[in-house]
């Protein structure tokens, strides 16, 4: 394959990927700075009712592609980056596709996703809901946090491979 075909596949990917992260940052970030503080403002049984519409909405194709989509692009990242490493942006694709896959994936399976779900085993009128509700806000927000620092630091690690892949020439 041509060289310059692969740095404009590769220059796509990254323009791509950094937007994606950006925008997966801003989710995260609408959910920390008022979306949750908008939903603890209500009575417990009426926050746990709107946050498992909110989780179940979340389903969907657009959000589905956006959040998968973003995951792809990073391992491909990733990966392309182990074959870069004579290239100053090649430390910066890494940096970006591990940002995203560890600081928004990995603590979205591990953390968000099993208190989505115990949340969503709960009956949003019980005392169990109401007890279950403090300990999940607390929880779930300082790891949306991490999630949001970690797909805005991955959307500048790939803002930066993209201001240095025009000075690196060809593969």
């Amino acid at each position: 394959m041509d060289p310059q075909m692969i740095n404009g596949l590769l220059f796509a990917l990254t323009f791509i990927s950094a937007l994606s992260c950006g925008l997966m940052a801003g989710v995260f970030f609408a959910f920390s700075a008022f979306v949750m503080n908008g939903l603890a403002r209500l009575p417990a049984q009426q926050s746990i009712a709107a946050m498992q519409f909110i989780n179940a909405a979340a389903f969907n194709p657009v959000f589905a592609t956006a959040f998968c989509g973003t995951t792809a692009a990073c391992v491909l990242l990733a990966v392309a980056s182990l074959f870069m490493w004579h290239k100053p942006a090649g430390i910066f694709h890494l940096a970006g596709g591990l940002l995203y896959l560890v600081g928004a994936i990995l603590v979205t399976l591990v953390f968000n996703l099993p208190l989505n779900g115990a949340l969503a085993a709960v009956d949003a009128t019980s005392a169990d809901g109401a007890n279950l509700w403090a300990g999940y806000f607390a929880s779930w927000m300082i790891w949306n946090h991490v999630r949001t620092v970690g797909a805005l630091a991955a959307a500048a690690s790939l803002i930066i491979a993209l201001c240095l892949s025009p000075n690196e020439g060809a593969a």
